[in-house]
């Protein structure tokens, strides 16, 4: 039998399903053939043949296939125990009654499985059983070998592992049908590949006390998690353990992961298969979570968590930190405030160590090196083990990234030769110095790629453990982390973004797959320059517009987001918005906040009553971001993740979240904005100084008139007119003060005015502008603004369709002792709208919105 290892099979015509399938993409049709083999005709799919003696996660897989079929075609497949029909679909471990019949008639191949560990091998074989003219045979190595051939299934006729989790849909089908073949996945890279539910308060707990009405996760809540995670082909598991102990909730729960095959094991504080919880919830019986004081006591209570374990696949943790995920002898929430004891605190880890692994002989009957154990290097114990701290070669050496996806320490090549391996503990979520990072996803899909590549190089490929608190909306960097635990050398620094594409394709439609892929690429891109709890108005620069750069970004990546959102089928939209438009909405937002609130304090400094414009945006981006999470908690999915948004991330001041609420970023109001006019002085830049027109120095008015500005007038900031029209103009004067280098002598001057047409004056509207000191000139800006014959074509029609009237002056400079010059200007007649002035000293560059301002500052009303 020739096997196909297939990884990228190319699509055969356009009816090939659009699936994301990571093993055999191209293989599955929406139509039926006589060269294909036939999985579902007219809605009606294949029955399953299983033996009943077969393991029980294999049987729960299948009931979940079943099912699936049922979401393709609105009719669940049937099951049997005995082949009745010609042509059926059968599923087994190498183990069972009919795979063995198939092995012994030679119909497929033993040896291909025999060893290999979970492995599954997918293919049509003609002929299988007496009465059975050809079936789809799912075999697998072991039962979790078959149960991810079950699900490659499943992905092949359109289910995403993420159907449940983040309610992706499934077309419908009425024929389906497959190429001919044989198909694996391989062994595994990495042997335990699995993920931790951590820092789950207030989201995960909230949306759980909602959902089941507990305040812990029982078997319902963890089954779909073993669910997602087996389709993921993964294995492992360390449970949520802020609040929750796993085994002492619910006994259901340890005793669904072994029916489903999912390995369980305690995170890297929780020694001998006991939760933290269950120390403290009796921590007045127990006393101190001190070894050199309380032995006996927790050497008890280490017995009984061997002793509750000793029937399951559960991987050991041993070791032991302090009370609460601290160093030995340290608080929790005070690891700034710790005192090293490190050689004090080795030579009791060496005698814990020793106590562990007697428990576990004399628990399970056997020398510990047959029960699989890990001691996680987290923190201060690296230190320990560079201080020459060690453990039995049996045991997993678990490292850790620094928390923030960059790897610690990797194995040399004398380490490597360890027989009990190397492990990876990696976080996309974090709870700890310099902040919690725990609202959204911030981890760039380059950075995961490039750490996890390095780990697997230096032979770290025992166990990989994602830490990825609630779950949610850690979706994609779960789905790549996973992946790469199968396979770290499927995708190079050239393709990675084919595994992004792919991914979209699965959840959004080959159609839509491009653009998603885009999208979610730099959100997490965008997301990984800063998190959003460590954002704040003082991020990036603003005087040289890197924070105006970095928001507008945003905004405009929001804006790509919802307009393929518009463009979706309806039944994509609640899953797109889950993965990819609230996050982009939700930091956008939330960069317009913090860029409003850097421009509202410097425009308070400068007195400048646009400040109260941008409080007003940071007030309303803050009320915008509850509205967003209030969406997704209530709306989305028709509030199915009720609770899973509810954390803090606006109000930071230390490294923890220990404020009530998310509080609203502090902002200034000047009381009288009215009063705060005029004071600016600018400075020249590269040549030419730039000005919006209501940016002036100082103003005069003429009787019973007063200076007035138009907000968003023109083609930038505003425009700035003497009102009413109906009074003379004479006395009034707008100044414009600057500092020019003093070797100039000329410049050009720029008035921008609005292209008002001469209805006072039919041979136009006149202003003088001039520098105080020197000789004014008075321009006429509209006079050839009429129908006259010459004037139309050449110049009243280009000009009014461009709104604005651009004159240049040339005028000489009045001599100055520190280069600093004021510039009048002065209407003639009335309805005259002035936006914009430059002087241009040598630097002008024609452009349609007439170059950038220019800096400034502005003065407060007492110090002009």
């Amino acid at each position: 039998m020739k096997l196909k290892k297939c990884v990228g099979i190319f699509l055969f015509s356009t009816l090939c399903l659009n699936v994301g399938a990571i093993d055999h993409k191209g293989i599955t049709f929406d139509q039926l053939a006589p060269d294909r083999f036939t999985l579902m005709e007219n809605g009606v799919a294949n029955e399953i043949l299983v033996d009943e003696q077969e393991d029980a996660g294999v049987m729960i897989a299948v009931r979940n296939l079943q099912n699936d079929f049922k979401r393709v075609s609105g009719r669940a497949a049937g099951l049997c125990y005995t082949p009745d029909v010609k042509r059926m679909i059968m599923v087994g471990t190498l183990k069972s009654r009919y795979i063995r019949e198939l092995v012994k008639a030679k119909k497929i191949d033993a040896s291909l499985l025999e060893g290999k560990n979970e492995k599954y091998l997918m293919t049509v074989v003609s002929a299988p059983l007496n009465g059975v003219d050809e079936a789809l045979v799912i075999a697998g190595s072991d039962k979790r070998g078959t149960i991810y051939g079950i699900y490659e299934l499943s992905e092949q006729i359109g289910v995403s592992p993420w159907y449940d989790w983040a309610d992706v849909p499934v077309m419908s089908r009425q024929n389906l049908s497959m190429t001919r073949g044989s198909y694996t996945a391989g062994e595994p890279a990495v042997k335990y590949r699995g993920i931790f539910l951590n820092d789950e308060a207030p989201c995960l707990t909230g949306w759980v006390k909602h959902t089941y009405g507990t305040n812990y996760g029982d078997h319902r809540f963890y089954a779909r998690v073993f669910e997602l995670i087996l389709r993921l082909r993964g294995n492992f598991m360390w449970p949520a353990m802020w609040g929750w102990s796993f085994y002492a909730d619910d006994p259901e729960n340890s005793k669904t992961a072994h029916e489903m095959g999912i390995i369980m094991g305690t995170s890297h504080h929780e020694p001998m298969a006991r939760n933290h919880q269950e120390w403290v919830r009796k921590r007045s019986e127990y006393g101190a979570w001190d070894y050199a004081s309380n032995q006996q006591v927790i050497d008890r209570f280490f017995r009984e968590g061997m002793e509750r374990a000793a029937g399951t696949e559960d991987l050991i943790t041993i070791g032991m930190r302090g009370d609460g995920d601290t160093p030995m002898g340290g608080k929790e929430g005070e690891d700034d405030k710790y005192v090293p004891r490190d050689e004090e605190n080795m030579c009791l880890m060496e005698k814990i160590f020793r106590n562990q692994r007697r428990i576990i002989k004399e628990v399970t009957g056997k020398v510990p090196e047959k029960r699989p154990q890990v001691w996680a290097i987290y923190k201060e114990v690296q230190r320990f083990y560079d201080m020459g701290l060690r453990v039995p070669d049996d045991v997993i050496m678990l490292l850790s990234d620094d928390n923030w996806g960059d790897v610690r320490r990797l194995p040399d090549a004398k380490e490597r030769k360890r027989a009990g391996g190397w492990g990876m503990y990696y976080h996309v979520d974090y709870v700890g110095a310099p902040r919690n990072s725990k609202w959204l996803n911030v981890t760039p899909v380059q950075n995961m790629w490039e750490q996890l590549q390095l780990t697997y190089s230096y032979g770290v490929d025992k166990l990989w453990i994602l830490n990825v608190g609630d779950l949610k909306p850690m979706e994609y960097p779960i789905t790549l982390f996973m992946n790469m635990a199968w396979n770290p050398e499927r995708y190079a620094a050239g393709d990675l973004l084919e595994h992004t594409r792919v991914f979209c394709a699965q959840q959004f439609g080959e159609e839509q797959a491009d653009e998603a892929m885009r999208i979610l690429n730099l959100y997490c891109k965008y997301n990984g320059r800063v998190t959003p709890e460590m954002l704040d108005k003082d991020t990036y620069h603003l005087a040289s517009g890197e924070w105006r750069q970095v928001a507008d970004e945003y905004v405009k990546l929001e804006a790509e987001a919802l307009r393929q959102y518009l463009k979706l089928d309806t039944a994509y939209r609640d899953a797109y918005r889950q993965l990819i438009l609230f996050p982009v909405q939700a930091m956008a937002n939330l960069y317009e906040m913090y860029y409003a609130q850097a421009m509202n304090h410097k425009l308070y400094k400068e007195n400048n009553p646009q400040a109260n414009e941008w409080a007003d945006k940071v007030e309303q981006a803050f009320r915008r971001d509850a509205e967003l999470c209030r969406e997704y908690n209530e709306e989305m999915s028709g509030g199915k993740w009720n609770g899973m948004m509810t954390q803090k991330h606006i109000g930071y001041t230390s490294w923890n979240d220990d404020f009530p609420a998310d509080r609203l970023p502090e902002v200034y109001r000047i009381e009288q904005p009215e009063g705060a006019v005029g004071g600016y002085l600018f400075t020249g830049d590269k040549g030419v100084v730039s000005m919006e027109a209501e940016h002036y120095f100082t103003s005069s008015v003429a009787p019973k008139t007063a200076w007035t500005v138009i907000p968003h007038m023109g083609r930038t900031l505003s425009g700035v007119a003497l009102m009413p029209y109906t009074q003379s103009a004479e006395g009034a004067s707008l100044s414009y003060k600057m500092k020019i280098p003093q070797k100039v002598d000329t410049v050009n001057v720029y008035v921008i005015v609005k292209s008002t047409l001469p209805f006072l004056r039919r041979e136009g509207h006149r202003y003088t502008v001039g520098f105080e000191g020197a000789e004014e000139q008075t321009v006429c800006f509209n006079a050839e603004l009429n129908e006259h014959p010459d004037n139309v074509y050449r110049v009243l029609y280009p000009t009014v369709a461009r709104r604005v009237v651009k004159t240049r002056v040339k005028l000489s400079l009045p001599d100055c002792a520190d280069g600093t010059y004021t510039l009048v200007l002065k209407p003639v007649e009335p309805a005259i709208v002035f936006e914009k002035i430059v002087v241009d000293y040598g630097g002008y560059e024609d452009s349609y919105l007439f170059m950038n301002e220019s800096p400034c500052r502005r003065n407060k009303l007492n110090e002009q």
